[in-house]
């Protein structure tokens, strides 16, 4: 071995030791789905999204509510007059002022809406909107905890893949090694050793493929949690933990509640969102009252800029306001606007219902086929295994052929990845279901 060789050899080395302990340095979170749940309620970005659009409702209707205080404001304007306006009658002419002079005029003006209908149905409004910002932040956190439950089942079955096939692999390699010694005895022919250590190595890309799977699930977990790629996940549950939550339920689809799923609550809470809009667009039609005061102080016909010896007047007054709207087309045209939403969020109610309940009876008939081939794995796992054991003995004795033995190994790997799907389908099924009834 040349020098280059050596050093390629050792840098190689460094490398995987180097990697190895990044792994080892990893603080490790150990998961339940429970925990999985209150760390992404807690930590998730779409959560905080949801909670601040609460807030920002609950401001907007704080500000329609501060519409009814009075408002003031103080102005002030300074203007030259180059040349005045000039009156002419027949008893001669007047002009409005000096030419050539500063006119100063300052005033404090207060005004308090006494009948506002539009301000009214604006309050309400705003309270309406904060409740459909509450149930679409309750819509939200539904959504998350059903992806939070799928990935975590996804990791477990991708955990309990893993551990079949490493089984598997490890059972093959033990079959080989007996094939093989038993080849160099003379005792079985080459073809028993070359079929041997074909399903043996043939096992490994699964085995490989999987562990990827495993990571792939971590990481979809991680996101959904807002937890760093800095540290691992760990969990020791397995999804033959959950065989017990396997209840068959033939509830048919007429029979499924709806009132409380959150888009269906959505859509009705719109509705009454549009009911006081069209109710607040009729506030055009209605006329408004204010009391407005005002308290002026003013300087005229100044032929020099020194403000602190110039001649002050002040007056003051308050008055009512009153406007009586007559005509405006465009209040016709937005009511009828809002009609067609109106039936335009109906037609989309109606529509959005039978497709829940369709996806409903879909998940219902999922966990019902899932529970009913549960029994049917179990017992294929406990036969498998039992062809397994026979078959080995059966190939020691001299009985058996290799293509039983590693038949007997393919068909325990797939029932046992058959049994371990059965129950993540009908895991995902129920969390999907109680999503869409709106279960908490």
């Amino acid at each position: 071995m040349n020098c280059k060789m050596r050093l390629t050899l050792v840098l190689s080395m460094l490398a995987i030791f180097t990697l190895t302990r990044a792994q080892e340095a990893l603080p490790v979170l150990n998961l339940t789905l429970d925990k999985a749940i209150e760390l992404a309620l807690s930590d998730n970005p779409t959560m905080k999204v949801a909670e601040q659009e609460i807030e920002l409702k609950k401001i907007a209707k704080k500000e329609a509510w501060q519409s009814m205080l009075p408002s003031a404001s103080i102005d002030g304007t300074i203007s030259y007059d180059i040349k005045v306006a000039e009156i002419k009658t027949s008893m001669g002419s007047f002009k409005m002022g000096m030419d050539d002079s500063n006119t100063w005029n300052g005033g404090l003006n207060v005004s308090l809406p006494l009948y506002a209908p539009a301000i009214y149905r604006s309050i309400t409004m705003g309270q309406k909107d904060i409740e459909l910002a509450v149930e679409k932040s309750r819509g939200s956190k539904m959504e998350l905890i059903n992806q939070v439950k799928k990935a975590y089942y996804q990791l477990m079955l991708a955990q309990d893949s893993y551990d079949v096939l490493m089984e598997s692999y490890k059972l093959t390699e033990r079959n080989y090694n007996v094939v093989k010694a038993k080849y160099e005895q003379g005792k079985v022919s080459e073809y028993d050793k070359i079929s041997a250590e074909v399903q043996h190595r043939s096992v490994w890309p699964n085995v490989v493929s999987s562990k990827n799977a495993v990571n792939l699930a971590k990481l979809q977990l991680k996101v959904l949690m807002g937890v760093t790629a800095d540290v691992d996940l760990a969990t020791n549950d397995k999804l033959a933990n959950y065989e017990g939550q396997m209840q068959i339920d033939a509830t048919s689809a007429s029979q499924i509640s709806l009132d409380g799923n959150s888009t269906l609550k959505q859509i009705d809470m719109n509705g009454e969102l549009l009911n006081q809009q069209r109710k607040m667009l009729y506030t055009n039609f209605h006329p408004t009252l204010a009391l407005v005061g005002s308290y002026q102080y003013l300087s005229r016909s100044n032929t020099n800029w020194e403000f602190y010896n110039y001649n002050w007047s002040n007056s003051s007054s308050i008055s009512l306001s009153l406007s009586i709207p007559l005509f405006k087309a465009s209040n016709f045209t937005k009511l009828k606007s809002n009609k067609i939403q109106q039936w335009q969020l109906a037609e989309n109610r109606l529509n959005t219902e039978r497709q829940l309940r369709m996806q409903a009876q879909g998940q219902l008939d999922n966990m019902v086929s899932s529970a009913e081939q549960l029994e049917t794995n179990k017992k294929s796992v406990e036969l498998a295994k039992k062809e397994v054991s026979i078959s080995e003995k059966r190939y020691e004795v001299g009985k058996g052929t290799i293509l039983e033995l590693n038949s007997s190994q393919v068909s325990l790997t797939n029932v046992q990845l058959t049994y371990h799907n059965s129950i993540y389908n009908y895991l995902v099924a129920k969390s999907e279901f109680e999503t869409i009834i709106g279960k908490e």
